[in-house]
């Protein structure tokens, strides 16, 4: 036993220690999981905000979550469908025949309303790619083709290049980086974390990483808010603007920011969160419903195949807290 004081690491309680109380109980921590503790930060967002601890543990960041019990699910909204949401669901309505209100057409994609008890966690700030190593120009893994590539690459303009699961170079700093791409299975993925004292959150913390306990369809309301610069749709006026929901939330996580990229969370089966590969986008949903899947209501998506698909499937590595 550790004897950690846990009932300090719920939200309600961590919120309301001071500064030198919960750099004590971090300092703590960092000793127990082997981490180095950088400091205290506050983060706030849509209304809800945290002072906590930021870590390093090799070179990924990871920040203290205190644990809390919410409900996760959705059936119904508190704040309502705004001009702009309710025009763009409605076409997708008419254009492929669907029956009922834009309400029970997004009912029937969340979880129903149920209570989870959430643990205390440190979490990865950022997504995490799988599946990309990044090797040297003579890497003997490069084959002939490879290198033609790469010849042709580096005389061009070009910033970047990338064979989709297979090779991936980019101009950096003046540098030509180059990354290969290893296929990867999630028994293997989930070894190497607890390797590493690490493990995959489960779907309902992810649920609460991405929403903090939020009633409304996601962190931030109802709507989705077109002044805000969005993966996928945002002009080229925008470009040297930051993607704002991948900006840190309350917790100081970039996190249900693209509808591209979805997270592996821990299931009986290859299970992910916020996101659906872009499925809904692509099919010619538009903005409003291909960001259903960033919700943090949304139904876990369950998945056939142990094998990773790196260019879509990211992992946010978590340390569970607890007395064991």
């Amino acid at each position: 036993m550790n004897n950690l004081p846990l009932e300090l690491f719920n939200r309600n309680s961590f919120q309301s220690l001071d500064s030198t109380e919960k750099t004590k109980l971090m300092e703590l921590l960092a000793k127990l999981y082997d981490l180095s503790f950088i400091g205290l930060q506050s983060f706030a967002r849509w209304g809800q905000s945290l002072t906590t601890g930021v870590f390093t543990k090799g070179e990924r960041r990871m920040v203290f979550v205190p644990g809390d019990t919410i409900t996760i699910g959705w059936d119904h909204f508190v704040q309502g469908l705004d001009k702009d949401n309710l025009e763009l669901i409605t076409e997708v309505l008419e254009e492929y025949e669907i029956e009922g209100s834009c309400e029970d057409f997004i009912k029937n994609m969340m979880l129903p309303p149920f209570s989870a008890t959430i643990s205390p966690m440190i979490v990865s700030e950022q997504l995490e790619e799988i599946g990309y190593l990044a090797i040297s120009k003579d890497d003997s893994r490069l084959n002939q083709r490879d290198r033609k590539e790469l010849a042709n690459f580096l005389s061009s303009d070009c910033e970047g290049l990338e064979i989709v699961n297979h090779v991936r170079f980019r101009k950096e700093a003046g540098e030509c980086k180059i990354w290969l791409y290893e296929e990867t299975s999630l028994s293997t993925l989930k070894q190497s974390l607890q390797d590493q004292g690490l493990t995959l959150p489960s779907a309902n913390e992810w649920a609460y990483l991405a929403g903090g306990g939020c009633r409304t369809l996601y962190a931030f309301g109802d709507n989705l808010d077109f002044n805000m610069r969005l993966h996928h749709f945002s002009g080229s006026e925008q470009e040297d603007q930051p993607f704002d929901l991948q900006e840190p939330n309350f917790f100081g996580l970039s996190i249900a920011y693209d509808p591209y990229k979805q997270e592996l969370v821990d299931g009986q089966s290859k299970t992910t969160c916020g996101g659906d590969g872009g499925c809904n986008i692509c099919g010619g949903l538009g903005p409003v419903v291909g960001y259903l899947t960033c919700s943090p209501h949304y139904k876990p998506q369950e998945h056939k195949s142990d094998l990773i698909n790196g260019n879509y499937e990211f992992v946010r590595p978590i340390i569970r807290i607890s007395k064991d």
